[in-house]
């Protein structure tokens, strides 16, 4: 009996192993291009979902809203249905000036500085990707020539703390490349459940730039966040033929 998960709405019959997974639901038309045999699935609350192939494997889209909760759920619920590869194809700020609009962060590690991923462990407890997933979008940069940094992300709860300033300058200054809101859930939750998972991020704010004022512009289509959300779906993508053909 296919067991119909109760927010995203899905049951085993999707039959994809991989999962992509944006924030925005307006980004699956985005992904729509890149995959051959295309269904649309459910959409409830933020969770809308399609399926298609992508170079012979069966790959499912969900977007997860906004936040580590809203995410977090998405992770539990595709476990439930049999999904083992998730990879985040997301957008973050900028905190360091070599970041630039349209390049990619490729998270090898997240500050876990959110509510949902302290939910499940304690703080102390790295928040890292699957070292093969993340292996294999660095090399499907490359291949891509997609311009692209490996390093620390911070998952935060708010874009509207009274403190923004001070705390991007903090950890700007402890190297830390860029900010999300939903890699350390994605992290943390997936290995606890044993899961693969990877987290791209488009940066589609630059150092130092006001985080509102630049969504406005990447919402409107500006070209270099653009590109670089087309480089991260077939950087995902390509990491996922390469995982499989590994098996």
């Amino acid at each position: 009996m296919p067991q119909l998960q109760p927010h995203i709405r899905l049951d085993q019959n999707h039959g994809a192993r991989c999962a992509l997974l944006p924030g925005d639901p307006a980004r699956l038309d985005r992904i729509k291009p890149f995959l051959s045999d295309v269904q649309e699935l459910a959409y409830n609350r933020e969770y809308r979902s399609l399926v298609g192939s992508y170079q012979g494997i069966r790959v499912l889209a969900l977007s997860t809203g906004i936040g580590g909760a809203s995410a977090g759920i998405a992770v539990e619920e595709l476990k439930n249905l049999g999904v083992e590869n998730l990879i985040r194809i997301g957008s973050c700020g900028a905190l360091q000036p070599q970041v630039k609009i349209g390049d990619l962060v490729l998270v090898s590690g997240a500050v876990r500085d959110d509510g949902a991923s302290k939910a499940y462990i304690e703080p102390i407890f790295p928040a890292v990707p699957d070292s093969d997933l993340l292996f294999a979008c660095v090399s499907a940069a490359k291949e891509r020539n997609a311009r692209y940094h490996t390093g620390i992300a911070r998952s935060h709860d708010s874009f509207y703390t009274d403190r923004e300033v001070e705390i991007d300058a903090y950890w700007s200054k402890r190297g830390v490349l860029g900010a999300d809101m939903e890699t350390a859930a994605l992290y943390t939750i997936g290995h606890l459940r044993g899961l693969r998972t990877m987290s791209i991020l488009n940066n589609v704010v630059a150092f130092e730039e006001d985080t509102l004022d630049a969504i406005g512009d990447y919402v409107d289509g500006a070209t270099a966040a653009m590109l670089g959300e087309e480089h991260e779906i077939l950087v995902a993508l390509d990491a996922f033929v390469q995982i499989l053909k590994q098996e």
